[in-house]
């Protein structure tokens, strides 16, 4: 009986899909202020030599961590150390095992941008995903910076499976992006070892029943 429900236990893992995922967000606070973000959330480095947690996340390097210092701010308005600025086109967030599901990031923009989500990465393959963003900092005072935060999300199609984000498209105008957050898939290595868990629960299960019949 124990075994049995055990298998039920995996068949309902593997049937759940997301629910066994990974969410992860990024805050942009690590990373050295001005610095080209690159590996850092892989667990590489910014382009300053920080290093940063491997969370499966890399950028391209025109996406800058950008933190409030003696020369302004550059954002207010928002409580936290650091946001993202994409000063060129190629800005693109990957993750390389993909990411389903639920996205979200807070953002204060200037001027109306679409962000586009990717099948691919650095913005390849087909769109599966669009962020519209409307224009929220335009009557910023100045020198206030980039004043005005909103929230924006989106839901991927069933199945769908994304793998970059391309916050360069916002990179003609004065945008700033925070707490991006995925839903990573799970690295087929974990799942197998969690298959490998829950059959070894099993084996015991099946131990424990013939002793008792002994």
């Amino acid at each position: 009986m124990k075994s049995m429900y055990i298998a039920a236990l995996a068949a309902a893992f593997f049937s759940a899909g997301p629910a066994s995922s990974a969410i992860v967000t990024i805050d942009f606070d690590g990373p050295t202020s001005f610095a080209s973000i690159n590996e850092y959330y892989a667990g590489g480095a910014d382009s300053e030599a920080a290093i940063g947690p491997n969370l499966g996340v890399s950028f391209g390097p025109d996406a800058l961590t950008i933190k409030n210092d003696e020369l302004g701010p550059y954002f207010s308005n928002w409580s936290t150390v650091g946001i993202m600025g994409p000063v060129e086109a190629n800005a693109a967030m990957n993750v390389g095992v993909g990411f389903i599901g639920n996205v979200s990031f807070s953002y204060s923009a200037v001027q109306a941008v679409a962000v586009n989500v990717w099948s691919g990465l650095n913005g390849t393959g087909s769109i599966v995903g669009t962020f519209q963003l409307a224009a929220n900092a335009a009557s910023c005072a100045a020198g206030a910076g980039l004043c005005s935060w909103s929230p924006a999300s989106i839901t991927l199609g069933s199945g769908v499976v994304a793998r970059s984000i391309t916050f360069g498209d916002a990179a003609t105008t004065s945008t700033g992006f925070d707490n991006v957050t995925i839903t990573a898939v799970p690295e087929p290595e974990s799942v197998v070892l969690l298959a490998l868990g829950l059959a070894g629960l099993g084996i015991v299960g099946r131990k424990k029943q013939r002793a008792v019949r002994v």
